[in-house]
């Protein structure tokens, strides 16, 4: 007979679907936003928003604008994990959203140096300082609103998509901001142009909104409401109940470890003229695009394979395997082969890298309980996303120019910290067949295998599985 969805499965899957946009328009909007900051405080920032005196001085400020927003990415975590796990996931992402816009939309409509004096850097940190505080929680809080809406059997597909936005939002920051950039007069540029792109953050708000309010808050947290169970500190629960979780999800965070080797060190080590190996940087500029267009496509193939064969083998195959092209990667620069450097870099990070990308949105909230799930994630992957804002500065440390061997050392820390990260999550219990009630018990059985599989197709509404048809 033919098949007939229910009203409360249609529902559920329309809820599903409306949970996965939410989230990918939030990473979309976070990660513009990151971008544009990024890109402007290496053209722009240093001329408009510090002294002219001293150049040299003023990039260095500048750049330590953008190493800001780390600063404030632990303190976000923390502040904002509590109000996701004791005021809801949709209301904590609105927050999120509602911070990060407007203190984007704020840089664009701040007065420069000339204008207002210290006024100009001091009120750019602020900006820098809300934005890195608004980031801490939209990717855990995006992830549990996803997996809490999500069908048993597809969380990792559903939850893929709150990183599809976050590649999805760079490559929108590059259309934007780059041909502005590069066709607008200089001067024109420099006085009002690079501002548009701050201000176009007011879009996004508005969709993400408009969006964000038809999503219902997540089943599992409405339960903890109505029968009284909403932890009065779910920051020091997540510490009592998960913290050896919480350690693994901040060493597998360190797989940022890739893409600062793909577009920060690796741009550097070949463009620099210290380093002296003279590549041009108009190349450099398309790695990130092709590479997040790359990983756009991959994203969500990766995050259904999980749901098929589990979350740990994507990670361990993709930490393992982009460790192992990072030196092949920095060889090719070393060489000065341009193809084989650029090909290398997107088969590293747009696509063996989606490994880990793809799957953890799923895995880390389902390391942890409902009642502590958004605290749990935001505080662990944030310190670890934070500890690789640093490892530019080792890399340029331990393999300054002229120094022998660059590709080597460098290629063997990324592979050192990729290993760490794979053994954090080789030592994580498995958890795709999980049912939603039993994430983070320790204890807790999985379901068998062949009934997983037939529950999976049966959310996936394929006819001649039992129970899916009237």
């Amino acid at each position: 007979m033919a098949h007939v969805q229910s009203a409360p499965q249609a529902h559920t899957q329309q809820q599903s679907k409306k949970a996965a946009a939410s989230g990918w328009i939030g990473s979309a909007l976070e990660h513009y936003d990151f971008f544009i900051y990024a890109t402007a405080a290496s053209l722009i920032f240093p001329q408009i928003f510090f002294p002219s005196g001293n150049p040299k001085i003023a990039i260095i400020a500048s750049l330590a604008t953008y190493g800001v927003g780390y600063v404030a990415r632990p303190i976000g975590a923390f502040v904002l994990g509590h109000l996701g796990d004791t005021h809801g996931r949709k209301n904590v992402l609105l927050i999120c959203m509602f911070l990060m816009g407007f203190s984007t939309m704020a840089v664009g409509l701040l007065p420069t140096y000339a204008q207002v004096g210290l006024w100009a850097p001091a009120l750019l940190v602020l900006m820098r300082l809300i934005q890195g505080f608004a980031v801490a929680g939209e990717i855990s809080g995006a992830s549990s609103m996803i997996l809490e809406h999500a069908p048993f059997g597809r969380r990792g597909f559903f939850a893929s998509f709150a990183l599809q936005g976050v590649q999805a939002g760079q490559i929108l920051a590059a259309a934007v901001f780059l041909p502005l950039a590069h066709y607008m007069p200089e001067e024109q540029f420099n006085t009002w142009g690079w501002r548009i792109p701050f201000l176009l953050s007011f879009l996004v708000i508005v969709a993400g909104y408009i969006i964000r309010r038809k999503v219902d808050e997540t089943p599992a947290f409405t339960q903890e409401t109505t029968q009284g169970q909403v932890p009065r500190s779910p920051v020091i629960l997540a510490f009592q109940d998960s913290w050896r979780d919480m350690i693994r999800v901040v060493c597998m965070a360190l797989m940022n470890v890739i893409p600062v080797v793909a577009t920060v060190f690796g741009a550097a080590y070949a463009v620099q003229a210290a380093y002296g190996i003279g590549f041009r940087k108009d190349i450099y500029l398309w790695i990130p695009v092709l590479g997040n267009i790359l990983a756009v496509i991959v994203i969500p193939f990766v995050g259904s394979l999980s749901d098929r064969i589990g979350r740990k083998p994507p990670i361990i195959v993709g930490a393992l395997a982009s460790g192992l092209l990072s030196f092949g990667y920095l060889y090719a620069i070393s060489i000065h082969n341009v193809p084989m450097a650029i090909v290398l870099s997107l088969l590293m990070w747009g696509v063996v890298y989606q490994g880990y990308n793809a799957v953890f949105p799923s895995f880390y909230p389902e390391l942890f309980r409902t009642r502590s799930r958004v605290s749990a994630m935001a505080i662990s992957q944030n310190l670890g996303t934070a500890a690789t804002a640093m490892l530019p500065a080792l890399f340029a440390a331990v393999a300054p120019p002229g120094s022998a061997n660059i590709w080597f050392t460098v290629g063997a820390i990324t592979l050192s910290i990729t290993v760490l990260a794979a053994l954090a999550c080789a030592s994580a219990r498995e958890t795709y067949r999980l049912r939603l009630e039993d994430l983070g018990d320790p204890k807790a059985q999985p379901m068998p295998p062949a009934e997983y599989e037939r529950v999976r197709l049966q959310t996936q509404g394929q006819p001649g599985v039992a129970g899916s048809a009237v």
